[in-house]
């Protein structure tokens, strides 16, 4: 027996939060964005942050595409959980996922253009990002005997929770260093909190008219996902609005108190404060 709603107004319920989910996550990269494009300038927003986060969304892209649309996937997860278990994947997940991967290579360029001070990706990012993408090849080389194509989206799905857990680090180190969140965008987290809230609850919704957990532990990675960018919202909200509150002056601009060497050319106003 195929899985299927037990109740219409619970799957309109489901739908409706997660294209709403969608929508605001998907608008959380424009802020960030936007404030670039705004200030000629990525001073602030740490490079560490994009790399790992590009990572992150490719495994994440990879991982929903595959069981939402491959029926060999499908079948071993059925196989798996059973018959009568939904497929924990939403056509809003692949198309955020498609939209994540875009919008922030689109930022990535966006660090090759504008001014940058002495910002750089690190070493240590480099690393992890080679190690990850070449374990992953290994996980790919080891799947195709056998077909286990079940069990390497769960790596994919494994990757995209190890790189959420630790792609907010360097950002959240950086803001404390400064002591500044200025060139962060805040509109990126609040939109970011909100996109990961409803997840969950587009998750629960699922496990309600389903009567089961399964959907929770079946997709564990969207599960961690949307707990850990709540955790790392939390942090750069303290930061933003109690820790390291922008100062300004009389008309409103923020007050900057650190200086940063110019890779390219001093800016000759000051910056304005996130979008």
């Amino acid at each position: 027996m195929s899985s299927s709603w037990n109740s219409v107004g619970l799957e309109v319920l489901y739908q409706v939060i997660g294209w709403i989910a969608f929508a605001a996550w998907s608008f959380s990269f424009y802020p960030q964005v936007v404030l670039n494009y705004r200030r000629k300038s990525v001073v602030g927003l740490n490079f560490d942050f994009l790399v790992l986060n590009l990572t992150k969304h490719s495994s994440y892209l990879i991982y929903n595409a595959a069981l939402f649309f491959s029926p060999v996937i499908q079948k071993q997860y059925h196989e798996k959980f059973g018959d009568k278990e939904m497929i924990p994947v939403a056509a809003n997940d692949v198309a955020f996922s498609i939209h994540a991967v875009t919008l922030t290579a689109f930022t990535l360029s966006q660090v090759l253009i504008y001014e940058r001070g002495n910002q750089k990706v690190s070493k240590v990012c480099i690393s992890i990002t080679a190690v990850v993408w070449i374990a992953a090849i290994v996980c790919v080389i080891v799947a195709w005997p056998k077909s286990n194509w079940l069990w390497l989206i769960d790596v994919f799905n494994s990757i995209q929770v190890l790189m959420t857990a630790i792609k907010y680090i360097p950002q959240a180190v950086m803001n404390f260093r400064r002591k500044s969140t200025i060139g962060w965008s805040i509109g990126n987290i609040l939109l970011d909190l909100t996109g990961g809230v409803l997840n969950f609850g587009q998750m629960g919704v699922q496990s309600v008219d389903q009567h089961t957990l399964v959907n929770f532990y079946g997709n564990i990675g969207k599960t961690l996902l949307s707990l850990e960018v709540v955790f790392f919202d939390v942090i750069f909200i303290i930061q933003h609005y109690v820790l390291y509150p922008v100062k300004r002056d009389e008309n409103g601009k923020a007050i900057i108190s650190e200086r940063v060497a110019p890779l390219i050319r001093p800016l000759d106003k000051p910056e304005e404060d996130s979008v």
